[in-house]
């Protein structure tokens, strides 16, 4: 029999590896092939180990597989292959008298079966461009079915991780808040920020992320997120803050790898002051005007980096009038700015806030991450989560 090597491009004519230890059986397909689709290409094996080697080399568009192999019998040689290459549909051949057998290939997961003996050459043809069709049908309604899943999952950790703020009257304070996941649509990273304002008038903003990305990250946000909600209500105020989050961290994390970054502000009724409390974040942008300035206050490490050892300092800044202040995670700024390998980065990130220092709050936080999404397209898109927080006092 012919042996063809090559993989066949999409919509060509469908590529066949016949698994078939008897040679008389193995020329019946060829007749089979010659007679119902010659345009066909066929690889002709006599083994399962030998059919492990072809697979892996170049899958092909559909497996003949034969119930009887000196190296694996019966339902255990559909398993064997599925395992090799679960996307490749199998057609079965069985005997005469192992119809039964058949039936129960396809309850494992065989798209269809063919009695030696009794397959016309229609019948061959029509029936390994249906089992090809089918697996094509299977792994469309599975990859639906998991971006379905992934949605629901985003939508639930969305909820924990990106609030609706806690303000008593949004009349004096505005909260412009963005999110944008890392390319592949993958599910939420560890990035999250919570807005709450107390009942002394004082507005407390967090932003954070969590090292790493994945379910057990995002998990690790949520609590975090929630755990602060529930300090600044309950009056827990300055690094004591920073101290109990990382305790809480510490304990729920899974490994001791992850960490965790954040900023937090505290901004009085006064609206002339920010106390600011940094942990392993980046700086933050304050917008006055009709500019943009970058600041980095002084802070400590990242919480979980030292447990019990860290501190993280108080530091108080100036709010001019009207200034607004933009908090942000990495995934902002670390993207490429072209094809090659040079990053945004912190400057390139102020520069193009500079450029867009005119726009009102919400159209500035867009325009600030599509920026910096376009100057990444060459190289896939950002690929870690951004979180942007933008927050202002509302003019009296």
């Amino acid at each position: 029999m012919d042996v063809d090597r090559g993989q066949n491009e999409p919509g060509g004519p469908p590529s066949l590896l016949l698994v078939e230890d008897d040679p008389g059986d193995a020329l019946i397909v060829e007749e089979l092939v010659v007679d119902s689709a010659p345009e066909m290409t066929v690889v002709w094996v006599q083994t399962l180990a030998r059919a492990r080697e072809e697979l892996v080399r170049n899958v092909p568009d559909c497996v003949l597989l034969d119930l009887h192999l000196p190296d694996a019998s019966g339902l255990e040689a559909v398993a064997r292959v599925q395992e090799i290459a679960d996307s490749v549909p199998i057609v079965v051949l069985t005997g005469l008298a192992e119809e039964r057998t058949g039936l129960e290939a396809l309850s494992v997961g065989a798209q269809d079966y063919l009695v030696k003996g009794r397959v016309e050459p229609d019948l061959f043809g029509r029936a390994v461009r249906y089992a090809i069709q089918r697996k094509h049908a299977e792994i469309a309604a599975a990859e639906l079915q998991a971006s379905r899943l992934h949605a629901q999952e985003n939508a639930r950790l969305e909820r924990g991780l990106l609030p609706s703020p806690l303000l008593r009257d949004g009349q004096d304070f505005a909260v412009v808040s963005r999110y944008r996941p890392g390319r592949a649509s993958a599910l939420l990273g560890g990035d999250f920020y919570d807005v709450v304002q107390t009942d002394d008038g004082t507005v407390h903003v967090l932003i954070g992320d969590v090292s790493g990305h994945g379910p057990d990250e995002a998990a690790l946000g949520v609590a975090l997120r929630i755990a602060w909600r529930t300090l600044v209500l309950s009056g827990v105020t300055g690094p004591q803050r920073l101290h109990r989050l990382e305790e809480i961290l510490v304990a729920e994390r899974t490994e001791s790898r992850y960490f965790a970054s954040m900023t937090n502000l505290c901004m009085p009724p006064d609206r002339r002051t920010v106390e600011v409390m940094r942990a392993g974040h980046p700086g933050l942008l304050l917008r006055h005007a009709g500019t943009v300035e970058w600041v980095e206050a002084p802070g400590g490490p990242a919480l979980g980096l030292l447990p019990g050892v860290a501190n993280w300092p108080v530091h108080e800044m100036e709010l001019p009038e009207a200034g607004s202040i933009v908090l942000f995670t990495d995934g902002l700024f670390e993207g490429h700015r072209g094809p090659g390998p040079e990053r945004l980065g912190e400057e390139g990130l102020l520069e193009l806030a500079r450029e867009r220092a005119h726009l009102p709050p919400a159209e500035f936080t867009d325009a600030l991450i599509d920026a910096a999404e376009r100057l990444a397209d060459s190289r896939g898109g950002l690929s870690d989560d951004v979180a942007v927080v933008h927050v202002q006092w509302n003019r009296k």
